[in-house]
């Protein structure tokens, strides 16, 4: 097995085209656009996919629109942090593979240590904080939301290419708000998927039409049939008092004759079809040769996926059968499947970190939910703040073992990040060749729309636990209090209509809260 999987590997390395620049300009460029971006990308993955849209697409032209569409759907499709999976990809794909891992940490180690430094700062603190730094964290949430909503709406606007991605971002929202559990959010994918597949193909379109025309050509009743003989014989004796005039009356000059099916229409028709809505283009994908994705076989592709599901049975395996499992394997085992079986955010975080780790009793709940309140507020990979409450809670589930707290960090980093990068890997080597089918790019346009939906599905889950007080230490409603709408409303219209940044929108809302601490509680 081994011996095989080194042969691909070889065989690979040794067949490998040259990435799209040269060695020294990829390395360059990746270390010059990227080296900020892990200190200064705010407000969670939302945002992120629009910052990396309008610096690699609009700005420095690295990939083109439909190809960042592609990969978004890609890194939402499968498990893992999303927005990390997307910088990855996209360094890959300019740089080649070792920048590209390169990127990977240069865009999530600052938010880790900073989450491990967050961690060592709570297992000090008393069991209630002062009320000032309650609205301190209100206050961030408050804007967190602001910009998520933002950052749905302009993603919203390139999803949507028709009435049916419309109904998608809607049907992503709305199943998210209403339902939340581990095996829904890759079902929601799946259907958003086929969708856009049987409506691009123009099956559903298809069968109507045949269904139409065979109920005009079979009349059902015996008084259809009399109906039909009887317009029948009034459109023979119409026809023939029709003939009879035209014998009578004089022929219209050629050059006053309009053709009243004129060549514009008919070719309009064709492409808009019955339904007004504007055809899928019928030809294949080409893809750019400086876009092609140089790196990965499809061989490598499959084998890097099968020995990951060979690791993953093992260490299940090994979870459900050891009965006194050291406190590192089991936080490690515990991250690896939440990093696997995780889909669509927020939604899902929360809730399966939680029964992980808090019910397990390594971390209490006080901890775990002001980890998740101050972490909405730092910059980086966050997922919905999947990663960095990863490493939170790695360094705090480590607390009272012999384990030191930067252990428990790097376990719970490794973890969470690897399961979703491995996939993403093996996928692309068999992306590239499945890229230019267009079956495969309308179900990508799908997962797309519903994907962004389930943006707002995020938002949703953050309102309702935004504000925290000593009373309400698990969260409440950000409608407790209208000031917290305000604070919401003046990081989203900031952000829309006056360009504010998102740090800076943050530090807004933190600073508001305050200001409401000032003026009702003090």
């Amino acid at each position: 097995m081994l011996e095989s999987i080194f042969s691909v590997l070889r065989e690979t390395w040794k067949d490998r085209k040259a990435p799209n620049t040269s060695n020294y300009n990829g390395w360059r460029d990746m270390l010059q656009r990227n080296w900020h971006l892990g200190l200064t990308s705010f407000g969670g993955p939302a945002v992120h996919f629009q910052i990396f849209r309008r610096l690699f697409v609009e700005k420095y032209k690295w990939i083109d629109d439909q190809m960042y569409q592609e990969i978004f759907a890609l890194c939402q499709a499968l498990p893992g942090p999303g927005s990390t999976k997307m910088i990855y990809c996209i360094n890959v794909i300019h740089a080649g593979f070792l920048p590209g891992m390169v990127s990977f940490f240069v865009w999530s180690l600052p938010a880790a240590i900073g989450a491990y430094g967050l961690a060592v700062g709570i297992a000090q603190v008393n069991e209630r904080l002062p009320d000032p730094v309650y609205a301190l964290l209100s206050g961030l949430n408050a804007a967190t939301v602001g910009i998520i909503v933002l950052a749905g709406v302009q993603l919203s606007q390139k999803a949507i290419t028709d009435k049916l991605s419309r109904i998608l971002v809607f049907f992503g929202a709305a199943a998210g708000m209403l339902y939340n559990s581990l095996w829904y959010f890759p079902v929601l994918m799946v259907v958003g998927g086929c969708s856009t597949i049987i409506w691009d193909r123009r099956w559903l379109q298809n069968l109507v039409k045949r269904f139409r025309t065979v109920r005009r050509r079979v009349p059902a009743t015996v008084q259809d049939v009399e109906a039909s003989e009887s317009a029948t014989e009034l459109k023979e004796t119409t026809t023939a008092e029709t003939s009879e005039q035209r014998r009578k009356t004089p022929s219209i000059r050629s050059g006053d004759n309009t053709d009243s099916t004129p060549q514009s229409a008919s070719n309009e028709a064709q492409a808009t079809g019955n339904d007004g809505l504007q055809r899928p283009e019928e030809r294949e994908r080409i893809v750019p040769d400086a876009l092609q994705m140089r790196v990965f076989s499809w061989k490598l592709g499959v084998t890097i996926i099968a020995c990951f599901f060979i690791t993953f049975i093992v260490i299940m395996t090994l979870r459900g059968v050891l009965s006194n499992r050291p406190r590192g394997f089991s936080l490690f085992a515990n991250m690896y499947l939440a990093g696997t079986i995780i889909f669509g955010g927020g939604p899902v975080v929360i809730p399966l970190l939680r029964e992980y780790v808090v019910t397990e009793g390594w971390v209490s709940p006080r901890d775990f939910l002001l980890g998740l309140a101050i972490i909405q507020a730092f910059p980086g990979p966050n997922f919905n703040s999947t990663p960095k409450v990863a490493v939170y809670l790695g360094a705090l589930a480590a607390k009272g073992t012999s384990l030191p707290l930067a252990a428990g960090a790097v376990i719970g980093f490794i973890g969470i990040f690897t399961p979703g990068l491995v996939l993403h890997t093996g996928t692309m080597g068999v992306w590239r060749t499945l890229r230019g089918y267009r079956w495969f790019t309308s179900c990508l346009r799908g997962v797309n729309a519903t994907a962004v939906g389930l943006v707002y599905t995020a938002v949703f889950r953050l309102w309702r636990i935004g504000y925290i007080d000593g009373e309400n230490q698990q969260g409440t409603s950000l409608e407790t209090d209208p000031w917290w709408v305000v604070i919401t409303a003046t990081s989203f219209v900031g952000g829309m209509w006056f360009k504010l940044q998102a740090p800076v929108a943050i530090l807004l809302g933190g600073t508001m809260g305050m200001v409401w601490y000032g003026i009702v509680r003090a």
